[in-house]
Order: structure tokens, then C-alpha cells, then sequence
């Protein structure tokens, strides 16, 4: 199949179905579910096994052809091969340690990528009935009334910027050496995408990754983020690739206006 030239027409169609995989997370969120251990040693639930499955099938019928990486389908074994042309990446439920311990900062994850290059993403905080999406230099928040606005990222002040960091993934030292070349910044703590898509609305402003992530935590905020205004850059200042071998990311920076 040939993408549309204009990628944010598929927006409504990937909202919907995220829309769709945040509902079957959240009947599991609202009952006793049960916490697994992959062969990685991360957790997953029944949660994330209902949204990939809705997930998987509506993309392929709205791209047929288009390869999709899936988290649980890769911890299974299934990894289509990429080449050099689009494909979409899938975290049903990204903030997994975030949904068992019930605080509501768990996202569903849907980015599409053109050329190595985050195109189109969608970022659905559903305990939270909040969503951010993006393509094709235009980003949208939905706020939890349903109202759309239009969202950009904001100029990194001279002082008092707002970092933030992971509240189950942080390198501490690493972090308060790094942050020491930003006068008075200030720290902030936010679970799963959801610090990319502050990045992206204008409420922070830097999110340095230390440690390993996966390009299916990181395609669909990324891409949310890029039509934003901002960027994500290795520390070396290069793009953050993608389909990169065992689709593994190095550290990186999210930052608003480039």
C-alpha cells in the first residue's frame, strides 16, 4: 500500500483505535488482574494482550502491507522484517509498572515510520481520558472534555527549565550531573510516554532518557513530539534512528523548539 501524501488524515482512524485498546485496558485496570513476567523480566497483564489485539488487526486494515512491530509480538517471537520502508510501531501499554501500581500514568502507543523518521503518532492516556496526537508539523491535545486543541512546543527558558524524569526508570546521578548546564531547572516525574507529550504540550521542556528503551516505547510520543516543534537526539546530537537492530534505543534527549 501507498501512505496517504498526508499523514494526519490517518489520525482519526488511529485515535479511534486507540480509543478502543484504552477501553479493553481499562476493564482489566478495574479488576483483579493478574502481573506476569516476560523473559526480559518486565510485566505484562492481560491488559496489554487485549489492546495489542485490537491494535494489530485496524492497522493492518488500514494499511494492508505495512509491517507492524508489536511489543508482545516481538516477546513472542514474532518480528516482521522492516527493509527500508515504512512500518508501524505498537506499544499497547507502555508504563506497565505504572498500571499495576494503579497511578494512572500508562499509555497506549501508535507511531508510524517514513524514512527512519517518526511520522504520525498517537499517545492515548486512557485512566487519564486524555490524548495527544501528531503528524505532518501539526499536534493536537484532547483534553478529558473531548475539546481538541492545537499544542506546541515552548522556547527552553534562560532559567527555571522543567526536566523531567521517569518514576520507575531514573538514573539519578547521571541525571543531576547532566541537568547541572541548565540554570535553576527544576525536576519533574511522570510515568510511561506521557513526558514526551509534555515536552510536545509546553508543560516541561527537556526528557533525557538514561538507560535502555525499546523504539516502540519511544515512535508514537516521538512523532507527537516532532510535530510539535521539538526533537529527540541522541546525546551526540544525532536523530534518534529507527529500525535499528533489535529495534533497541541508545540514551537520548526529548527537547521542545530545536
Amino acid at each position: 500500500m501507498t501512505l496517504p501524501a498526508d499523514l494526519s488524515s490517518l489520525l482519526p482512524a488511529l485515535e479511534d483505535l486507540a480509543r478502543q485498546a484504552g477501553a479493553a485496558i481499562m476493564e482489566v485496570y478495574h479488576s483483579d488482574f493478574a502481573v506476569k513476567t516476560k523473559g526480559d523480566a518486565s510485566p505484562v497483564t492481560a491488559a496489554d494482550e487485549k489492546a495489542e489485539a485490537i491494535i494489530l488487526p485496524g492497522l493492518a486494515a488500514l494499511t494492508p502491507g505495512i509491517p507492524i512491530v508489536a511489543e508482545e509480538q516481538v516477546a513472542a517471537g514474532h518480528i516482521p522484517d522492516v527493509g527500508d520502508g515504512p512500518f508501524w510501531l505498537v506499544d499497547p501499554l507502555d508504563g506497565t509498572k505504572e498500571f499495576v501500581k494503579r497511578n494512572g500514568e500508562f499509555t497506549v502507543n501508535i507511531g508510524l515510520i517514513v524514512n527512519g523518521v517518526p511520522s504520525a503518532g498517537v499517545v492515548l492516556a486512557p485512566a487519564q481520558t486524555l490524548l495527544w496526537s501528531g503528524a505532518d508539523g501539526k499536534a493536537f491535545k484532547v483534553d478529558a472534555a473531548g475539546a481538541r486543541h492545537a499544542i506546541a512546543c515552548r522556547k527552553l527558558p534562560a532559567h527555571g527549565a522543567v526536566v523531567l524524569t521517569s518514576r520507575s526508570h531514573n538514573s539519578p546521578d547521571a541525571l543531576k550531573t547532566w541537568m547541572a548546564q541548565f540554570p535553576g531547572a527544576s525536576l519533574d516525574f511522570a510515568g510511561s510516554s506521557l513526558k514526551f507529550c509534555k515536552v510536545a504540550e509546553g508543560s516541561a521542556d527537556l526528557y533525557p532518557r538514561f538507560g535502555p528503551t525499546c523504539e516502540w516505547d519511544t515512535a508514537a510520543a516521538s512523532a507527537v513530539l516532532l510535530a510539535a516543534g521539538g526533537l529527540v537526539t541522541t546525546f551526540d546530537g544525532r536523530a534518534l534512528a529507527y529500525a535499528k537492530p533489535k529495534f533497541l534505543n541508545p540514551d537520548f534527549i526529548a527537547r521542545g523548539w530545536a
